[in-house]
């Protein structure tokens, strides 16, 4: 039996999935426990984070824009959704006290920008679709997780919050558009599971090391 574009992100999802213990920091932001100076450093590491991956997946829209519509669609969404989640930081880097001018970003959190724009540069973009796709289901539970946390246990406000609530909101928009661009890849032979798996891999690799680089931070 063929399998199908829902079949492949489901499964593919899966398999990426992360160790539960791959996240040191999300359980100490959970539980209070991480400072305020470890919320501003993530809010500082994501202001060069966001629009490194806008840039990125303009690029990669444009990329697939003549051959692959679909999935040119898929990437552009993902480009508005960046410069929306830009907006929204601002308030969050203010609720932190964050200082963008005295900060040096962290090697171990830009790892993971350096390697979306890589993909942007040199994969197939159907197979980035497929890699993104398993990534962001992880990231959007940590968002999830922090948003709770920073009403519950920081008193944040709703609007210093609304940053990682736009993430951890479904988006079933999103995954329609996912699905039609892997189906689209798949039916003109242009997706390469095995390739789109090992970059969703190194993805969730470098997403492990952003977390666990902020949590040192916090030693």
């Amino acid at each position: 039996m063929t399998r199908t574009a829902r079949d492949l992100l489901t499964t593919t999802t899966a398999a990426l999935a992360p160790d539960p213990d791959a996240n040191p920091l999300v359980p100490r932001i959970a539980a209070g426990a991480a400072p305020r100076a470890t919320l501003a450093a993530l809010a500082l590491e994501q202001t060069w984070v966001i629009p490194a991956d806008r840039r990125a997946f303009e690029h990669l829209a444009a990329r697939a824009e003549a051959a692959d519509p679909e999935v040119a669609a898929f990437f552009t969404t993902l480009a508005e959704g960046e410069a929306l989640a830009g907006e929204r930081l601002v308030a969050f880097a203010q609720a932190c006290g964050a200082q963008e001018a005295s900060y040096e970003p962290l090697p171990g959190c830009q790892a993971y920008p350096a390697y979306v724009a890589w993909l942007a540069l040199n994969a197939a973009p159907a197979d980035v679709v497929l890699a993104l796709t398993a990534n962001f289901s992880a990231w959007g539970g940590y968002c999830a997780t922090i948003a709770t946390a920073l009403r519950e246990r920081y008193g944040f406000t709703d609007e210093a919050c609304a940053f990682f609530d736009f993430f951890a909101e479904p988006s079933p928009e999103l995954d329609g558009l996912a699905e039609r661009a892997v189906e689209a890849g798949l039916d003109a032979g242009r997706l390469d599971e095995k390739r789109a798996h090992t970059y969703g891999r190194l993805l969730q690799t470098y997403e492990a090391m952003f977390w666990s680089t902020l949590g040192e931070t916090s030693l």
